[in-house]
């Protein structure tokens, strides 16, 4: 590494404020276990996995091994008509963590690629099967499903939907958020199933024969950490299955340990059609993301297809060598470490320590579940996330990365992530909402 660069401008930053980060910039240059260290030598402790992705910690041996011995070995290879073993022995290591029945793998490059693969997987499959008049797609207000074009048409951000076009033919199920009677919630909150049955509604306003499938998050990460109600998940695979739409759960986010199973799915005990996955499946390092889908629908797709190509949809890069190997590496540690384990059991310590920011009078709800905590504060007079933003700089300059979402700062610590940490990260916020906010 060489330090700051001296011209900021050909960089086109992604969801950034571009001008006011080139006025102030912050940058990592280079990562170890629990911490980043910045150009001029700060480390700062990671309290968000990178970007809900470094499950395992930083610059783990095996991965970057296993990433420099694959690039040495096979740099590319196509996986249009041809393949290569570690794609193959990636998909069955997915396979076997996966809920069951949901052990057909479609590999992808991001979560916004995995989540319009997952639509256009369910609308082939409807059409497969004879059932060509469902074209509906429904996704949820204050979803977050990526930013490719399905993505946000099925999300429900405001601010990711306004500059571009939507797809037609998308509804939205209200969120699940009631502050009411939902504030300061460890886990699943008690209120909230009865708002599942809206499902119900739009299918008697749409007819379920136009509907294809329902995409949700298990539990909402990007928009404040939102836990899903209890039997609100329950509900809705009720719903879905009673009239022939597919389940997709998001679990970008909440995949390979985030709640406290391997995925969402099995933490709450609400098996899908389909899975969207990304970012820890290979711990951040290469870009790779998949769909799992349950096994009647590739079989209806291939199996009722004529000779030839059975989906017309894949990725230059879908199964990158190099990405299979980082993934094997990853669900190797996971294993390995019984990092799954260690995320449900910190969930007891994690959700106490940050809690107990409740006594901050700006702090007006916190949501923890698994090992994820989203701390809410007051939006300061016709400046919504203002405060957010100034407590995401505090916590920077003294040694804590966090995300601020509005004025909500959202936490997703890697895994191996000791209660010292724990405590030094809930110390760390609470000097920053106290100074900044």
């Amino acid at each position: 590494m060489t330090g700051m660069p001296n011209d900021l401008s050909a960089f086109w930053m992604p969801f950034t404020d571009n001008r006011g980060y080139k006025a102030e910039p912050r940058m990592f240059e280079r990562a170890k276990g629990m911490h980043y260290w910045t150009p001029d030598g700060r480390q700062v402790l990671d309290g968000t996995g990178g970007l809900w992705c470094v499950n395992a910690g930083h610059c783990r041996e095996p991965i970057t091994q296993a990433i420099a011995e694959a690039a040495g070995e096979l740099d590319f290879a196509p996986t249009f008509q041809l393949a290569h073993p570690s794609v193959f022995r990636l998909a069955t290591k997915l396979a076997e963590i996966t809920p069951e029945g949901l052990d057909r793998i479609f590999f992808t490059n991001s979560g916004s690629e995995s989540v319009d693969t997952a639509l256009k997987i369910a609308l082939a499959y409807q059409r497969s099967i004879g059932q060509g008049t469902r074209t509906r797609l429904i996704g949820r207000q204050r979803g977050y499903h990526g930013v490719n074009f399905g993505g946000i048409s099925v999300g429900g951000i405001v601010g990711n939907r306004r500059q571009f076009l939507s797809l037609p033919g998308v509804d939205h199920l209200t969120h699940t958020y009631n502050a009411e009677h939902q504030a300061f919630t460890r886990g699943q909150p008690e209120w909230g199933a009865h708002l599942a049955d809206e499902l119900e509604a739009l299918i008697n306003l749409h007819g379920a024969e136009t509907i294809a499938a329902v995409i949700v998050e298990p539990m909402a990460g990007s928009t404040g950490v939102l836990p899903p109600p209890k039997g609100y998940l329950e509900k809705l695979r009720a719903i879905t299955s009673k009239h022939g739409i597919l389940l997709i759960f998001d679990e970008v986010i909440t995949g390979f340990g985030r709640v406290g199973a391997a995925f969402a799915a099995q933490a709450f005990g609400v098996t899908p059609d389909m899975i969207t996955m990304a970012k820890g499946l290979t711990n951040g390092a290469v870009p790779m993301g998949a769909v799992a889908c349950a096994e009647f629908i590739h079989d209806g797709i291939v199996d009722n297809a004529p000779p030839g190509i059975e989906l017309a949809h894949g990725y230059t890069y879908s199964g990158h060598p190099l990405a299979a190997a980082a993934g094997l590496a990853t669900l190797g540690i996971y294993a390995d470490e019984g990092l799954f384990e260690r995320g449900a059991a910190l969930a007891g310590p994690w959700a106490d320590a940050i809690h107990a920011l409740r006594d901050l009078d700006v702090v007006q709800d916190i949501r923890t579940i698994g090992f994820v905590a989203g701390v809410e504060m007051k939006a300061k007079p016709d400046a919504i996330g203002a405060r957010g933003k100034a407590v995401f700089h505090r916590a920077f300059d003294d040694g804590l990365l966090v995300r601020a979402t509005a004025d909500t700062i959202a936490l997703s610590p890697p895994l191996i992530a000791s209660e010292a940490d724990i405590g030094e990260i809930a110390d760390k916020l609470r000097k920053a909402i106290v100074t900044a906010a």
